[in-house]
């Protein structure tokens, strides 16, 4: 059965993206049956074109990506989640609505957070650097979550797992 991770900002336009494309990128490449999807509280529209470089850069097909509402996951058809990730502060401080996992549990929740790279400063290339040290950090993490045992965690193993995970 499939692990489904709901990556969470408040725009979808960069952290969550870019952390939706690594978990895919990573998990298919290890074998993994871990899918992850973005989202945002307050969704910009559209990706920014940094986040996106970055992604393409690192060899992932980036048509797919859009920014959408975590609306969307709240609706009878959506997929059952089994973790939710906020990946910037904004998000993780807001109050999210409810997700479903599956047998109707609530996912397992949890904040890591990284600084906003679309902030950076140095211009176009302050920002290119930004977003690909953001890439690689979320990368880093990522594969730390595809190395747990996710089938036979219970719901406390696998928080405290991903709580640890942040931390590092």
């Amino acid at each position: 059965m499939s692990t489904n991770v709901l990556i969470l900002c408040t725009h979808n336009s960069a952290r969550s993206v870019l952390s939706e494309g690594m978990l895919n990128h990573l998990a298919a490449r290890l074998g993994k049956d871990v899918k992850a999807f973005s989202a945002g509280s307050a969704p910009s529209g559209r990706i920014n074109p940094f986040a996106l470089e970055a992604l393409r850069a690192a060899g992932i097909d980036i048509s797919a990506f859009r920014s959408k509402s975590w609306d969307a996951f709240t609706e009878a058809d959506a997929p059952p989640l089994d973790i939710v990730i906020t990946v910037c502060d904004d998000a993780a401080a807001e109050q999210c609505p409810v997700f479903f996992g599956p047998q109707g549990q609530q996912p397992v929740k949890v904040h890591w957070g990284y600084l906003d790279p679309s902030t950076a400063e140095g211009g176009d290339e302050g920002k290119r650097r930004a977003f690909e040290l953001t890439r690689q950090a979320i990368g880093y993490r990522m594969l730390q979550l595809l190395m747990l045992p996710l089938a036979t965690m219970d719901r406390g193993q696998l928080a405290e797992a991903l709580n640890q995970i942040g931390h590092s």
